[in-house]
């Protein structure tokens, strides 16, 4: 019973095998897969002349696979793995065995000293890799450390992204980004007062980004940010509470028709409701 070809590389030989007109191929020239003993890799369509000798062939291989002329044991093989022949004639043409575009031409390295031997020319993990210690790194002058260190000297907010926008705009004769200005968070318990001042409790109101409802509450809020907020209550679910912010109720309402904000965010005035759905921004509610 004939072995069971394995599909996929069926397929993948079908592919790397099939005439695209791209190269011409001469009449003496064959394409084979070469595989080998101690390699998981092979090497596909290989092109062989016909008319070289089997010596010929073994000194060509030893480039592919690095085992020596004398310790190749060679065997043809067809696309479905079965052996053909056995090249042991040195000195007959590789055509004498009557080889195929698809067949499989199999190294057999008898070598035990080989350097194919026990994976050492695809195993990485067998190379010796040469390792630094801490202390020989940190007594280098020219590595990336000593130069971050440099620059967060010089610049406590460099990064290396900074670094990179800051080259490529020099590279372009542009300025390099201004670096953005986070805002600072209020740092004192009256911020906003006098924007609170004019908001008036029970007045109908529209926060920006177009929510509109009725004011419900003005003054701090326990575990936000510190300063005056409005509490407001929508006219629609487009809220981010029911009036309370942990765990203290500042206005009823129903879950989701609540949110915070701050004063300078809310127009008061004759607003009121929508007749129609709106595509509300949630803006800097909280």
């Amino acid at each position: 019973m004939a072995p069971k070809i394995n599909s996929d590389l069926a397929a993948l030989r079908n592919y790397v095998l099939a005439d695209t007109g791209a190269q011409s191929q001469a009449e003496s020239t064959v394409r084979l897969v070469i595989t080998h003993s101690n390699l998981r890799a092979s090497f596909m369509d290989i092109r062989l002349d016909m008319h070289m000798t089997v010596d010929a062939l073994k000194r060509k291989l030893c480039f592919h696979c690095g085992t020596a002329p004398s310790a190749q044991t060679l065997q043809l093989k067809d696309e479905a793995g079965r052996l053909r022949a056995c090249l042991d004639d040195d000195s007959r043409m590789l055509g004498y065995y009557s080889p195929r575009d698809g067949f499989t031409l199999h190294i057999i390295d008898s070598d035990p000293t080989s350097m194919s031997a026990n994976g050492w020319l695809e195993d990485v993990s067998k190379v010796e890799k040469y390792e630094m210690s801490e202390e020989a790194y940190a007594a280098r002058d020219n590595t990336y450390r000593k130069y971050k260190e440099g620059r967060l000297a010089a610049d406590p907010t460099w990064t290396l992204q900074k670094e990179m926008a800051s080259r490529k705009s020099a590279a372009a004769g542009q300025q390099p980004p201004a670096d953005p200005v986070p805002p600072k968070p209020p740092a004192d318990d009256d911020h906003q007062a006098a924007e609170a001042e004019a908001v008036v409790v029970g007045s109908r109101c529209e926060v920006e980004g177009g929510k509109r409802g009725v004011v419900r509450y003005v003054g701090r809020v326990e575990g936000l940010p510190l300063g005056y907020w409005i509490g407001v209550q929508y006219d629609e679910p487009v809220g981010k509470n029911d009036g309370s912010m942990k765990g203290r109720q500042y206005f009823e309402c129903g879950a989701a028709y609540g949110g915070f904000v701050r004063p300078a965010l809310v127009r008061t005035g004759d607003y009121p409701p929508f007749d129609e759905d709106f595509n509300f921004d949630s803006g800097d509610e909280l």
